[in-house]
């Protein structure tokens, strides 16, 4: 392997001319640096990117940590898709680390990123607690940042949805449209969100002053099949409804297959809405209602809070974000009653 001695060597100038050329500081001559760095062509020479990035503390990189739960769904796509833009366009190269499946390879996933000398990580917890989230974000230097949590102790490094209260507006327009009999298909209930989701349903309806009905409730895994099979749990029960509300788009879309299978007509007979707007969901039949997530908005927060702080800034107060309802053919306007 080619040394930089040796492309000093080859280039007729000392080893610190051709590190200064490399990092761009001190003066070099144009004809030195046209010298060396045709040496380095010649020769093959890859400089030591991290040595480099050492030296000048930084390495234009913007870490990423995410489970590999949501690997398969279309909201990671639109999330990396963002995440990935806002780092291009601010000059910095984003690395993506997995989280897996717990708290310790969530940390470890992070510790891997700050190792790898990322100038600040930004974390999409499922696992790690708030606590554990603070205590990460209080033991270190770099710039941190949380996606999706809102924290206690260190609340001006979380940008998030508030999920609850976006579903607690969903829920109150269906009711507000007649429907009083409301199913709810959870997300997994390891989620945060999805907990968060099923907390603002019920909150809703007590606030409507709807008795809460646990055979309108059934748990969802995130998949299109797990909505399916929720609507075959909500028939086996005989549970009557005209409004069933999934905790995303793909248990949504299974649930509107399932009731078209079982002869049951959206809207006509049940409105169904989702979360997370995906791209589908205006060209399903009937085309999807979804609470559409401000992504986009909360990875520019995010990305630009880091950069800010990155630039010598201080982190400024949290900011949160809450969804909006898209209607769309899967809602009926209005419920005869």
């Amino acid at each position: 392997m080619t040394t930089m001695l040796e492309v000093a060597k080859r280039a007729g100038v000392s080893k610190a001319t051709v590190s200064r050329v490399l990092s761009g500081n001190g003066y070099v001559s144009q004809e030195t640096k046209d010298r060396v760095f045709e040496a380095i062509e010649e020769s093959g020479y890859r400089p030591n990117l991290l040595a480099r990035s050492l030296a000048a503390k930084s390495t234009q990189t913007l870490g990423l940590v995410v489970t590999n739960t949501l690997y398969h769904g279309v909201y990671f796509s639109e999330l990396l898709f963002h995440t990935a833009r806002m780092a291009e366009d601010k000059g910095r190269q984003l690395l993506l680390a997995d989280g897996k499946h717990s708290a310790e390879e969530e940390r470890q996933a992070i510790q891997y990123l700050l190792d790898l000398r990322c100038d600040a990580v930004m974390i999409y917890p499922r696992f790690l607690s708030v606590d554990e989230i603070d205590e990460i974000i209080d033991s270190h230097s770099q710039p941190i940042m949380v996606l999706n949590r809102q924290l206690r102790k260190n609340s001006s490094h979380s940008v998030w949805c508030d999920q609850k209260q976006t579903s607690f507006n969903a829920v109150a327009q269906l009711i507000a449209s007649g429907h009083q009999e409301i199913a709810f298909i959870t997300g997994s209930m390891d989620s945060p969100t999805g907990v968060e989701r099923l907390s603002g349903y019920k909150d809703a309806l007590a606030h409507h002053g709807i008795a809460l009905n646990q055979d309108l409730i059934v748990n969802g895994k995130w998949t299109p099949a797990s909505g399916a099979e929720g609507v075959n749990t909500l028939l086996s029960r005989n549970a009557r409804f005209t409004a069933l509300v999934a905790s995303n788009d793909d248990m949504a879309i299974g649930a509107i297959k399932q009731l078209h299978e079982q002869g049951m007509s959206v809207p006509a007979q049940v409105s169904v809405i989702g979360f997370d707007d995906i791209a589908m969901a205006p060209y399903t039949i009937p085309s999807l209602s979804s609470v559409k997530i401000p992504v986009t908005e909360m990875i520019q927060e995010t990305v630009g809070r880091l950069i800010f702080m990155l630039d010598g800034g201080a982190f400024t107060p949290p900011k949160s974000f809450t969804g909006t309802l898209i209607r769309r053919d899967s809602l009926a306007l209005s419920h005869p009653g």
